[in-house]
């Protein structure tokens, strides 16, 4: 195809003007590829050999200089081969593989399967072609398999891509019982080894699974890796072993009793255990606290949007199952768990009064208690858990007695509980007061998201509290003003999602806690307003919300790995969800 672009210049010697056109012919870059390669393939004006394995390549210096940074360099830069008429790369690349990028710099064309992509990668890697690279990372994520996972992650590990180590590391995460019996896994390195057995996020149904996991890697190597067992056993949750199991098995191990840091280890988690059994008080010990994947979720909701109930989600079953009355139905309130207790804060009653109230529901013994109130009645507020404190975040307060003084103005102050001396206080207030904001914490420090602002507008902030420094921050903006949204916190990243608007009750964004940056994820099933949002091992739930007169009845799942949204079960109708948190579930016996 020809373009014609037709234009009425004045020439320098008349006052007239003339007629011109710009030509540009569209084929004519891949006609120039083709004649290119034609004069490769009869070795014509060609002025390197590239040599691999036993095979040999006659090429265009500018050609490869012009598609790959290596090839570049090497050719205008000081090192030998910048004047040698050949490059030999003996055997650290495949001849196949040459050929095949070869082909590409010469056609713009590669075709990419599952056996050569992960050689084409490295290669594209090691040559930096970085569309080569990427294309095939992107080819891999597409075909991202438990059986596979452990590979990617080691290869994306070593060509640093971003996107198909996160991608990996979920499903590694998602899928260990499958994983820890394979080759790949007992060959891992010891970091990476520790990294995976230590992190929140590992799904298994049994600790002892991590533990036997442990003891087969050192084992597989055991002259060189014995030194390493007492930094595995610190990534096992001891604690949570059975007692029998811990007694019986793991104290009389004779690997571990060899060695006095590794004992000193399992010393430590009996004592948790005795103290968990005996409930001896609160037991910090990081054997002791359950990965994310042992958490229950519970739902608190009710017939209206007066909340008089909580739900246990039965993540098998796929059922949503009552549980307890709440002691003082109210609305507009927040709820956070702690361990295995669940937190609800503020709220009004029945009759519309703000509350400072806080009860508490313990799931283990099952029953309601209630700790000191807040320091303000508030409503419309967020909470979220920080070591082991509760916050709670912005929202309205009483007409009377409070400050501001107004119910309609958003508030600025936050409020810390411990749940140690059961005992408020204040902290540093918000940068700027807020309704309706989702809080969540990660990394060690609070975020709130959006909100309503003093001013009834629609803020469209980030606000960051970091207790080190008893201050907030706004180290970003929101994609768009954001209220009545949800949001959840999976590894590092903050999901959050819906809202008030045609938009955003159907968008779904991720948040860097690292660098501060959004990325676009899928949308959500349906349009929600006042959904709420909770994560659980390397997924996330979205459950209740409305838009316009449409009630969402669905408890959604979203799987990062493949970035796709599913609808587990269905909501009973009668049923308004208002809150939706994770506890630990029942500690093992």
């Amino acid at each position: 195809m020809s373009v014609y672009v037709h234009e009425n210049r004045k020439s320098r010697a008349s006052t007239g003007s003339m007629n011109i056109y710009l030509f540009h012919k569209s084929s004519y870059a891949d006609s120039v590829l083709m004649h290119l390669n034609a004069l490769r393939q009869q070795k014509l004006f060609t002025d390197v050999l590239l040599h691999a394995g036993s095979r040999s390549f006659p090429c265009h210096r500018a050609v490869l200089a012009a598609c790959s940074r290596y090839f570049e360099a090497m050719f205008s830069g000081g090192l030998r081969e910048s004047q040698a008429s050949e490059v030999n790369f003996h055997d650290s690349i495949h001849p196949e593989v040459l050929e095949l990028l070869l082909d590409y710099a010469y056609s713009s064309r590669v075709i990419i399967n599952e056996e050569n992509a992960e050689s084409l990668l490295e290669a594209g890697d090691m040559l930096e072609f970085q569309d080569i690279r990427d294309a095939c990372a992107e080819f891999l994520e597409r075909n991202l398999h438990p059986t596979n996972c452990l590979g990617m992650l080691l290869l994306s590990d070593a060509h640093q891509c971003a996107k198909l180590s996160e991608l990996s590391w979920g499903m590694c995460l998602s899928n260990f019982p499958t994983i820890c019996k394979t080759e790949d896994f007992l060959q891992l390195p010891k970091d990476m080894l520790v990294q995976l057995l230590s992190h929140e996020e590992l799904e298994t149904e049994d600790e002892r699974l991590v533990y036997e996991s442990a003891l087969n890697w050192v084992n597989y190597d055991l002259e060189r890796r014995h030194c390493h067992l007492p930094e595995l056993l610190r990534t096992v949750r001891l604690a949570l072993l059975p007692a029998i199991f811990l007694m019986e098995n793991v104290s009389t191990e004779e690997l571990i009793n060899k060695q006095v840091k590794s004992k000193e280890l399992v010393d430590e988690a009996i004592r948790c255990k005795l103290k968990i059994l005996q409930n001896d008080g609160v037991v910090n010990s990081l054997c002791a606290r359950p990965r994310k994947t042992s958490h229950a979720l519970f739902l608190l909701g009710g017939q209206t949007f007066m909340c008089d109930k909580l739900y246990l989600v039965d993540q098998k079953a796929k059922e949503i199952i009552p549980k307890a009355d709440i002691p003082s139905p109210r609305k507009e309130f927040s709820a956070c768990a702690i361990g295995c207790k669940v937190y609800v804060t503020g709220g009004r009653g029945s009759e519309n009064g703000v509350s400072k109230d806080v009860w508490v529901y313990d799931t283990l013994h099952e029953e309601w208690s209630k700790a000191a109130p807040m320091l303000i009645a508030r409503f419309g507020h967020g909470s979220a858990e920080l070591k082991h404190c509760l916050y709670v975040v912005g929202g309205h307060t009483a007409a009377t007695g409070c400050l501001p003084a107004s119910p309609s103005v958003s508030l600025k102050q936050v409020e810390q509980y411990d749940p140690a001396t059961n005992k408020w206080t204040m902290v540093a207030p918000l940068r700027e007061g807020v309704s309706n904001a989702a809080v969540v914490s990660v990394k060690l420090k609070l975020f709130a998201f959006g909100g309503t602002s003093v001013s009834h507008d629609k803020l469209p902030k980030v606000q960051c509290y970091d207790p080190l420094e008893n201050r907030w921050a706004v180290p970003a903006t929101c994609p768009q003003p954001w209220r009545y949204t949800a949001a959840a916190v999976l590894g590092n990243q903050i999901f959050v999602m819906g809202g008030d608007t045609e938009f955003s009750a159907c968008s779904a964004y991720k948040f860097s806690s690292e660098t501060y940056q959004w990325t676009k994820v899928g949308d959500v099933t349906a349009k929600r307003m006042s959904c709420q949002a909770v994560a659980s091992g390397n997924k996330l739930y979205v459950v209740g919300g409305y838009f316009g007169t449409q009630r969402c009845k669905t408890l959604d799942c979203y799987d990062p790995t493949l970035d796709t949204w599913n609808s587990i079960t269905t909501v009973p109708y009668s049923l308004i969800p208002t809150a939706f948190v994770s506890t630990w579930k029942h500690l093992p016996a």
